[in-house]
């Protein structure tokens, strides 16, 4: 009976309120604005990044924030140390290396660059045209991330 009851209570308490953030592709957008406009938040980070993996880990695991992007944005979490070639807004963006495994993606260049240099994380807020309406360079707590979703969407 003990055993059927944490069952019971696990598969419950997951199943509510415990969504995740769907997270898509640059190649994945230009199909759903077909469907349905909508803004696209861009989240540019890279693994060795501390502030980045805060965000990851506090920021975008709040579920206030969770429910704002899966309602009415389209995510996506982008590695500014991709590999492969990503086509976007009718271009084609390729990885460049810098040295001995070491780079950026053009495209985390082309969204991310704020005054000739890239600062991590960056958020970056494109409008359904694909067009860059806001960018910060840091970290962002669930609190300030909802304040700037809220004034965006407006």
């Amino acid at each position: 009976m003990k055993k059927l009851f944490l069952i019971i209570f696990f598969f419950g308490f997951s199943a509510a309120g415990f969504c995740q953030l769907k997270s898509y592709s640059f190649e994945e957008i230009a199909a759903l604005q077909q469907i349905q406009k909508r803004k696209i938040v861009v989240f540019i980070h890279t693994d060795w990044c501390q502030f980045c993996q805060r965000m990851n880990a506090t920021t975008f695991k709040n579920q206030e924030i969770i429910e704002k992007l899966n309602s009415d944005f389209y995510f996506i979490s982008f590695n500014a140390e991709e590999q492969r070639t990503i086509t976007f807004n009718h271009h084609s963006f390729k990885y460049q290396p810098s040295g001995y495994n070491v780079g950026v993606h053009e495209l985390a260049l082309q969204l991310g660059t704020q005054n000739n240099q890239i600062v991590y994380p960056v958020l970056c807020v494109l409008n359904d045209k694909n067009e860059i309406i806001f960018q910060y360079s840091s970290y962002l707590s669930a609190k300030d991330l909802k304040l700037l979703l809220d004034n965006i969407e407006n």
